[in-house]
């Protein structure tokens, strides 16, 4: 039997993080009903590649992939604190109005006063963040 390294474990813990957005996003639109705005697109432009990247990565224990998902996840989190700003801090929305569809403000969920679909994916690339640096300091160990 294999043993299961420190590498790979961060490798699957990012894919499994990756995955869970992935599948949570297509729940909201498809499932759920919730037309995406144009930054959540944004967001998932950048977020489904990271399964595909991560789960290939994972099951090739191949730790040169933190240099494709770093930048994909750095931007995606810009763009989800952003988004989340926007949603949550009166003036934010007026520097980029949507022109179209679904306004960039609208909060189809907001559990606890402070969970929207915009933090649910800050939180995912957050956690995609952790683990490649994770990976990079033991690698560099």
């Amino acid at each position: 039997m294999k043993s299961v390294n420190g590498e790979q474990i961060y490798l699957y813990l990012a894919w499994v993080v990756s995955l869970m957005a992935t599948l949570g996003s297509l729940y909201f639109s498809e499932i759920a009903g919730f037309i995406p705005c144009e930054l959540c697109w944004y967001q998932r432009i950048l977020m489904y590649p990271l399964v595909l990247l991560l789960g290939i990565a994972t099951f090739q224990n191949d730790t040169a992939v933190k240099k494709f998902v770093l930048p994909l996840a750095v931007i995606g989190w810009l763009i989800s604190l952003n988004h989340y700003l926007v949603q949550k801090v009166p003036g934010f929305a007026q520097v980029k109005p949507c022109v179209s569809g679904v306004p960039c403000t609208a909060q189809y969920i907001n559990w606890f006063g402070f969970i929207t679909i915009p933090f649910l994916a800050f939180t995912a690339f957050t956690l995609i963040i952790i683990f490649m640096a994770l990976l990079i300091k033991r690698k560099n160990r």
